[in-house]
């Protein structure tokens, strides 16, 4: 699970907009607009989901769910290794 703040905070994580995330995850970015408007956990087809989730990954950002090890708990993100966003099939 993702939330509208999680992708807000990973796309301010990686410098990047919604324009660009849309593309890295090969989604319209109507798609990423509505996902960052929704509150809470971001709803939608799980297919869609997934490919935000991996452009994230691939970006270098991890997500922090809910119950994962995290020092001062809840969720979040944080980069895993600096680099440059990939787009999808590169």
């Amino acid at each position: 699970m993702i939330t509208s703040f999680q992708m807000r905070a990973a796309r301010a994580l990686l410098g990047i907009d919604q324009k660009t995330l849309a593309e890295l995850a090969g989604v319209s970015l109507p798609t990423i607009q509505r996902m960052e408007a929704s509150t809470g956990n971001v709803r939608g087809v799980v297919e869609t989901l997934m490919r935000v989730v991996e452009a994230f990954d691939r970006a270098g950002v991890e997500l922090i769910g809910e119950q994962a090890r995290s020092d001062s708990g809840g969720r979040g993100v944080r980069l895993k290794q600096p680099g440059p966003p990939r787009r999808v099939g590169a």
